[in-house]
């Protein structure tokens, strides 16, 4: 790793300095993370993987998901919205994802929040609504803040719509996620890019 937080490859392409501890991180990185994320389905899973993740490594979030996507119904809020006792009960079975009641539970009622929210502007239009209007790019990754007044408030905003496992640092990391800010350090060769804006699926600075 260079003094500035980066990690350069052997052809000369520099990253933030998490990326390049393994191919899973390196792929995340170059593929989503920062990618604007405006889809119901995108931004819930990353919701869901958010909250799963707290107390966790990413890297384990990150090599379970596909066995996420399985186990939560490929993240179809209503589908998982009517999940009951037997489906907390058989994802508690499902070695594919990590097994934890609270989260399990919390992922059910988050979905149905998701629901809810589309009589109010839907998930995207709430999320976004907190995206900043801009500031400096990171040089270091001590210039990259655990939580933001707007991670605070969409936070606060979220609960307010029956959310749970939605504290200001995973919300944080979930507006990295969905490219609601754009956390690349200045020098990564994503930094440039207009991934605040762009249309892929899109945490890991935990």
């Amino acid at each position: 790793m260079s003094a500035d937080g980066l990690v350069v490859d052997d052809s000369g392409v520099a990253r933030c300095w998490w990326a390049g501890s393994t191919d899973d991180y390196m792929a995340y990185h170059d593929d989503e993370w920062g990618v604007a994320v405006h889809d119901e389905v995108g931004l819930h899973e990353r919701l869901t993987l958010e909250a799963f993740q707290s107390g966790l490594s990413w890297l384990t979030i990150l090599r379970k998901r596909e066995g996420f996507r399985a186990a939560f119904a490929g993240f179809d809020a209503d589908a998982v919205a009517a999940f009951g006792e037997a489906d907390v009960e058989r994802l508690m079975a499902d070695t594919s994802i990590v097994r934890n009641r609270l989260k399990i539970r919390a992922a059910v009622r988050n979905a149905q929040a998701v629901v809810r929210l589309r009589d109010h502007g839907g998930l995207d239009e709430l999320m976004w609504s907190f995206a900043p209007d801009g500031r400096r790019q990171p040089r270091t990754s001590a210039d990259v803040p655990a939580t933001t007044a707007e991670s605070v408030a969409l936070a606060k905003a979220l609960k307010r719509n029956g959310f749970v496992f939605v504290g200001p640092t995973t919300m944080y990391a979930a507006m990295q996620a969905c490219g609601l800010v754009n956390d690349h350090l200045a020098g990564c060769y994503r930094a440039a890019d207009e991934v605040h804006s762009g249309s892929r699926p899109g945490g890991p600075v935990h």
